[in-house]
C-alpha cells in the first residue's frame, strides 16, 4: 500500500508527495484516478472507467487508452500503486492519506457530537473537515465525474450548514455569523436552511425588520425561480419572528411537560429493559455510528431506524449495543420487547401488554386501547423502544409510538421495505480482519496470534457470519487440546461444516432452518437447488431452469429469498444480469436439505435443465458471433444431424426466455464472461450426477469460447477432468475424444506443449478408432500447433497438412480456418513464404464464409507476419492495425495484445520507435495481467529490440536479457534463438563483439537444427 502520497479530491485532483505535487498527466489521467480513488479497496472495473472517462460515447481504442493511462500512472506514483486485477483495477492507498476520506470521517464525527449537545466540538470539527476543500470537488477534469463531484459539492455545502447551526447552538456567536450567511444565501438563493439561519441570526441580534426582509426575498426567489412556496421550517422561522418567540433565544431546553389527562393519573416509571450489551463487539463501528446518529441527531420527526441481514449476522448485537450508546438520549425509559418474528412472532396485542406493564399500567383488553394507552404514556416522552426480531411491518406498526420525542430500532430478517422509516442499515458478514478479531476474542488471541494462516482460513469458511465465528471461538476456548488448524481441517468438509458449528445452545444449522421454513414451498424448492448447483452466483434466468417454471414465476421467488436475506445480489454483470448468491453456510445448507428432501432423479434434472438451457445459450451466442474456433459438440442446434449422440443431446438442451436470449446475444463475449463460472460448476455437478452427455458437451463448448479468453485455467481442467471421469464411467469414448482434445488445448493454452502433445495423441488415436474423421482433423491440428511451438517444425507440417486435408474432405470452415493459419505459420518459420500465403489466404476465405471477425484478425495478423519477413513493413504495419481495429472490438484483450504486439514490430522496421514502445508496454500490461508468459516473452523481446533502435543499449539487453529466460523457462528454444541473435545485436553495438559472435553461434545452432528460415540468412 502506498502510504507516502497525499491524494487530494477536494478541489483540483491531485497526488502530492513529500511536499511536491506529482505529474498526473491531462485531465483524462486525472479522472481515471480520480475513479479509482472514489471506489477505495474496491476494483473498478475497465467498462465502469470507460463510462466515467467517456460517457456514451467512448472512442473505439477506449480500453488500449485506459492501459496507457494506467501505465502513466503508475509511472507517476509507484509501480505497485494501481493494481490489474479482472475485471478492472484497484488502487492500493491509504485511507488516511486521502482528503475525501478525512473530510467524512470529520464530518461524522462533528455530527455526532452535535447529537450529543457538545455543540462547541462539533463545530470544530466541521471547521476542520471544510478546510480540507480547496474549490469545487473533481476540479481539471473537465465534465469527467460530474454527478460524483455534484455529490461531494454537496456534502461541503450540507457540513458548511451543521457548522453554522452547531455555531447558533452557542450563545454570542450570531455577529460573526451573519457575514458569512449573507454571503451564502446570495450564492445559494433558494436553499432554505441557510436562508432560515441568517433570519435566526439576525433576529437574536435585535434585527427583527431585517430578518423579515431576508424571508420575503427567499419567497420571491422560490416563487420566480421554482414556482414554489417556503417550505415549512422557513415558514415557522418567520411565524416566530413575527410573534417574538422566546424559544428563538439560545436557552437550554425545557422540559416537557406531562400529558394531561392519563398522565396525571397514571405514575409513569423510568423502564430499563435494554438487554446487556456484549463484552467482545466487534467490528461495525460505521454502521454503529449510523444508528447512533439517526437515533440521537436533530429531528423533525420519530427517528424510526430499520437494521436487516440474514440470521446470525449480528442485529440484534448490534441494535442492543446502539441501544446503550443513545441511551442518555432517552432519559425517560428504554423499553426492549423481543417479537420473535423468525420463529414465533408475538401478537402485537401481547407486545403492548408487556410494554404497559414496564410503564406502571395496567393493559385493557382491546389491542386497539392497549395501542392508544401506550402512546399516550410515552407521548412527549423521551421514550427509546427496541423491537428485537420483528416478522413484518403489519407486526411493528401497531407498536409505534406517536410522539417525536421517542425512538424507535427495529431488527429484522426481512428489510421490512413497506414500514416508513427515517434510516435503514443491512448488515452484511464481516470482511477477514473484522472476522479475525472476532474470532480472536472468543477463541483467545494466542490463536490469532500462533496461527494467523488457520484463523484466517475459519474465518473464510464461516463465510465471515458472526455466529458462525463465534460458535467457532467458543469450541476452540472449551477445547484447548486443539488447535485453529485441527478446527479449520474440520470445518473444510462441507458435509459436516453445520455440524462442527454448533455449541451449547447455539447452532448455525437452526438458525438457518429458522429462515428455510418460513419459505413457501417454490423458495424452498429453489434454495435446496441453487445449493445443489454450487454456482458462484446466478442470473434470475437460472431460477427459471432450476423449478421449471416461468420466468414471472421465477422473479417472485428470487425476490422472496432476497427479501428473506436468503439470497443477495452481488452486483450487474456486463451482460447487464443482477447476479445473486446465497452466503456460503446458506449454501452448504441448501444443498443438505437437497439431499434430505429431493430424490436422486429430481436432483440430476434440475441441473439438467440448468446446464441444459446454458448450453443451449451458449449455441446460440456462438452461431451469432463465431469466434473460429473448431467446435466439437455434437451437433447441438442442428436438427438435421444423423447423430445419434446428437439428437439425444437436443432432447437435453433447453430454450430460455426472450429476456436471457436478447441478453446473451446482444453481447456474447460478456455474457460468456458473466455466465463461465456458474456453467463450469454446473458441468461439475452434472458429471457427479453422471450425466455424461451434458457435462461433456458444456465442457467442449467453454473450451472454445469463455475460457479461451479469460484464461480460466484452472475451471478448464476442473470442468475438463470432472466430465471425463464421468465420459468414462458411462463408456462413452466420443466423449472421452472430445474432452482429450479440449485437455490438450489447454495445456497448449498453458505453454506446456509436451502434455499439450500427449492429449492430442491420445484424442488423434481414440477418433481415428471410432472413424470420426472430424475429431481426428482437430486433433492433428492441436498436435500441429503444439509441435510447431516447441520448434519441431517439419513434424508439425506433416501433422497440419493431414488437418487441412481433413477439414477440406469435410468442406468445415471453422476447421480450415485454424488448421490453414497454424500451416502458414509454419511454413513461415521454415522460410516457405508462397506457401505461408497461400495457406494464410485459405484460411481468411475460410473466416470470412463463416462471419468469423476474430478468426479473421488472426489471420490478418500472421499475413502482416509474413509481410514483415518480407522486409514490406508498411503493409505488416497496415494488416496488423487491421487485426487490432478487428479484435477491439471482440472483448478479447489477450489476442488485442498479439496483434498489437505485430503492429509494434514493424512499426519498429518503420523506424517509429518511440510509438511501438508506448504500445508493447501495454502489451506487457495485458500479457503479465492475463498471467500469459509465452506473451509477456514476445512483449520483452520486443520492448528490447525497441530500446535497442533507439540506442538505449543497456535497457535494451536488460529486457531482452529477462526474455531469452522466460523462453528458457518455457523450454523454447526457437524464439530463445531469435532473442539470443537481437541480444548479440545490443551486445555488438557495445563494443563487446566477442560476446556477440558467441551469442550468434548459440542461435546459429538452433536455427540450424529445427531448419527455421533464419538459418540460411546472412551475419550468423
Amino acid at each position: 500500500m502506498d502510504t507516502d502520497t497525499d491524494y487530494r479530491l477536494l478541489g483540483p485532483v491531485e497526488a502530492w508527495r513529500a511536499g511536491r505535487r506529482l505529474s498526473l498527466g491531462g485531465p483524462k489521467p486525472r479522472a481515471l484516478l480520480a475513479a479509482l480513488l472514489l471506489e477505495p479497496g474496491r476494483v473498478v472495473s475497465v467498462d465502469a472507467l470507460i463510462d466515467a472517462i467517456w460517457g456514451e460515447r467512448p472512442p473505439d481504442t477506449a480500453r488500449s487508452l485506459i492501459q496507457s493511462y494506467v501505465s502513466a500512472l503508475r509511472r507517476a506514483l509507484s509501480a505497485d500503486a494501481i493494481e490489474t486485477r479482472p475485471p478492472g483495477y484497484l488502487i492500493h492507498a491509504d485511507a488516511t492519506l486521502v482528503d475525501r476520506v478525512a473530510f467524512e470521517r470529520l464530518a461524522v464525527q462533528g455530527r455526532q457530537a452535535a447529537a450529543e449537545g457538545d455543540h462547541g466540538t462539533a463545530a470544530r470539527l466541521l471547521g476542520d473537515a471544510l478546510a480540507l476543500w480547496r474549490g469545487p470537488a473533481l476540479g481539471g477534469i473537465g465534465e469527467t465525474l460530474r454527478a460524483m463531484a455534484d455529490q461531494l459539492d454537496e456534502a461541503r455545502q450540507a457540513a458548511l450548514e451543521e457548522r453554522i447551526a452547531a455555531q447558533l447552538a452557542q450563545s454570542g456567536r450570531e455577529t460573526d455569523l451573519v457575514a458569512e450567511l449573507t454571503a451564502l444565501v446570495s450564492r445559494h438563493p433558494t436553499r432554505e436552511r441557510p436562508r432560515g439561519q441568517l433570519m435566526l441570526a439576525l433576529y437574536r441580534l435585535g434585527r427583527q425588520a431585517d430578518a423579515l426582509a431576508v424571508y420575503a426575498e427567499g419567497r420571491d426567489v422560490l416563487a420566480r425561480e421554482l414556482g414554489i412556496d417556503p417550505g415549512p421550517d422557513l415558514r415557522r422561522m418567520h411565524e416566530a419572528i413575527l410573534r417574538a418567540d422566546a424559544e428563538l433565544l439560545p436557552a437550554e431546553p425545557a422540559t416537557p411537560a406531562p400529558a394531561p389527562g392519563l398522565r396525571e393519573a397514571v405514575a409513569v416509571p423510568v423502564a430499563a429493559l435494554l438487554p446487556p450489551s456484549i463484552g467482545d463487539f466487534t467490528g461495525r463501528d460505521a454502521q454503529l455510528a449510523e444508528v447512533r446518529a439517526a437515533l440521537s441527531g436533530p429531528r423533525e420527526a420519530m427517528p424510526v431506524v430499520v437494521l436487516s441481514g440474514p440470521g446470525g449476522v449480528g442485529k440484534s448485537t448490534l441494535g442492543v449495543r446502539a441501544a446503550h450508546q443513545v441511551a442518555d438520549a432517552y432519559p425517560d425509559g428504554q423499553l426492549y420487547a423481543e417479537l420473535r418474528g423468525a420463529t414465533d412472532p408475538v401478537a402485537p396485542g401481547e407486545v403492548l401488554g408487556r410494554l404497559l406493564y414496564a410503564l406502571g399500567a395496567d393493559p385493557p383488553d382491546g389491542d386497539a386501547e392497549r395501542r392508544d394507552l401506550f402512546r399516550s404514556l410515552v407521548s412527549g416522552r423521551r421514550v427509546l423502544l427496541v423491537l428485537d426480531d420483528a416478522a413484518s411491518e403489519s407486526q411493528v406498526r401497531p407498536l409505534l409510538p406517536g410522539s417525536a420525542t421517542c425512538g424507535v430500532l427495529i431488527t429484522a430478517r426481512a428489510r421490512l421495505g413497506a414500514l416508513p422509516c427515517t434510516h435503514r442499515t443491512d448488515l452484511d458478514v464481516l470482511d477477514t480482519q473484522p472476522g479475525t478479531e472476532l474470532l480472536g476474542r472468543v477463541a483467545g488471541e494466542r490463536h490469532v496470534r500462533d496461527e494467523p494462516d488457520a484463523v484466517r482460513r475459519i474465518v473464510e469458511l464461516c463465510g465471515g457470519l458472526p455466529l458462525a465465528l463465534r460458535i467457532a471461538g467458543a469450541r476452540l476456548a472449551t477445547r484447548r487440546h486443539w488447535t485453529a488448524r485441527m478446527l479449520a481441517d474440520r470445518l473444510a468438509d462441507e458435509h459436516h461444516r453445520l455440524d462442527e458449528l454448533a455449541v451449547g445452545d447455539l447452532e448455525v444449522r437452526a438458525g438457518l432452518g429458522l429462515s428455510y421454513r418460513a419459505l413457501d414451498a417454490p423458495a424452498r424448492t429453489a434454495l435446496r437447488r441453487l445449493g445443489l448447483l454450487a454456482a458462484p452466483d446466478v442470473a434470475a434466468w437460472v431460477v427459471t431452469a432450476l423449478l421449471d417454471v416461468p420466468e414471472a414465476e421465477a422473479d417472485r421467488v428470487v425476490e422472496q429469498l432476497i427479501d428473506a436475506q436468503l439470497l443477495h445480489c452481488t452486483g450487474v454483470d456486463r451482460a447487464g444480469q443482477p447476479r445473486y448468491r446465497p452466503h456460503d453456510l446458506v449454501r452448504v445448507y441448501a444443498a443438505e436439505r437437497a439431499d434430505a428432501e429431493d430424490s436422486p432423479a429430481e436432483r440430476a434434472a434440475a441441473v439438467g435443465r440448468a446446464l441444459g438451457a446454458w448450453l443451449w445459450l451458449t449455441g446460440l451466442a456462438a452461431s451469432a458471433t463465431p469466434s473460429g474456433a473448431v467446435e466439437l459438440h455434437r451437433g447441438l442446434l442442428d436438427s438435421t444431424s444423423p447423430n445419434g449422440s446428437a439428437r439425444s443431446l437436443r432432447r437435453l438442451v433447453r430454450p430460455v426466455g426472450p429476456e436471457a436470449t436478447q441478453r446473451a446475444l446482444a453481447d456474447p463475449a460478456a455474457w460468456f464472461e458473466a455466465e463461465a463460472d456458474a456453467i463450469a460448476a454446473a458441468v461439475e455437478r452434472a458429471a457427479a450426477l453422471d450425466l455424461h452427455t451434458l457435462s461433456c458437451e458444456a465442457a467442449a463448448a467453454l473450451c472454445s469460447s469463455a475460457y479461451t479468453v479469460g484464461n480460466r485455467f484452472e475451471a478448464w481442467w476442473r470442468t475438463h477432468d470432472a466430465a471425463l471421469a464421468a465420459a468414462r464411467r458411462a463408456e462413452d469414448r466420443a466423449g472421452e475424444a472430445l474432452l482429450l482434445i479440449g485437455l490438450g488445448q489447454l495445456r497448449y493454452e498453458q505453454d506446456r506443449f509436451p502434455e499439450s502433445q500427449g492429449y492430442f495423441k491420445q484424442a488423434a488415436g481414440l477418433c481415428a478408432e471410432l472413424g470420426d474423421v472430424r475429431g481426428q482433423a482437430a486433433a492433428f491440428a492441436g498436435l500441429g500447433s503444439a509441435l510447431r511451438e516447441a520448434g519441431r517444425l517439419r513434424a508439425a507440417q506433416e501433422t497440419l497438412v493431414r488437418a487441412v486435408d481433413g477439414f477440406r474432405e469435410l468442406h468445415d470452415d471453422p476447421g480450415l480456418g485454424l488448421s490453414c493459419r497454424y500451416a502458414g505459420s509454419v511454413q513461415l518459420e521454415l522460410g516457405d513464404f508462397a506457401a505461408s500465403r497461400s495457406f494464410l489466404d485459405e484460411s481468411l476465405r475460410a473466416y470470412r464464409r463463416l462471419g468469423s471477425r476474430r478468426g479473421e484478425s488472426l489471420t490478418l495478423r500472421s499475413l502482416g507476419l509474413v509481410h514483415r519477413a518480407l522486409g514490406e513493413y508498411a503493409a505488416a504495419e497496415e494488416l496488423s492495425g487491421r487485426a487490432v481495429d478487428l479484435l477491439s472490438t471482440l472483448g478479447d484483450p489477450l489476442m488485442l495484445a498479439y496483434a498489437m504486439q505485430a503492429r509494434a514490430k514493424a512499426r519498429i522496421r518503420l523506424g517509429h520507435s518511440a510509438e511501438a514502445g508506448a504500445e508493447i508496454r501495454d502489451v506487457l500490461e495485458i500479457c503479465r495481467g492475463q498471467r500469459d508468459r509465452f506473451g509477456e516473452a514476445l512483449g520483452l523481446r520486443t520492448l528490447g529490440e525497441c530500446e535497442l533502435a533507439a540506442g538505449r543499449l543497456e535497457a535494451a539487453e536488460q529486457h531482452l536479457t529477462a526474455a531469452a529466460a522466460l523462453w528458457n523457462d518455457l523450454g523454447l528454444p526457437l524464439p530463445r534463438a531469435r532473442t539470443l541473435r537481437d541480444l548479440a545485436a545490443a551486445r555488438e553495438a557495445a563494443g563487446d563483439r566477442a560476446a556477440a559472435g558467441a551469442l550468434r553461434a548459440e542461435a546459429q545452432e538452433v536455427f540450424t537444427a529445427y531448419e527455421a528460415r533464419e538459418r540460411n540468412e546472412p551475419g550468423l
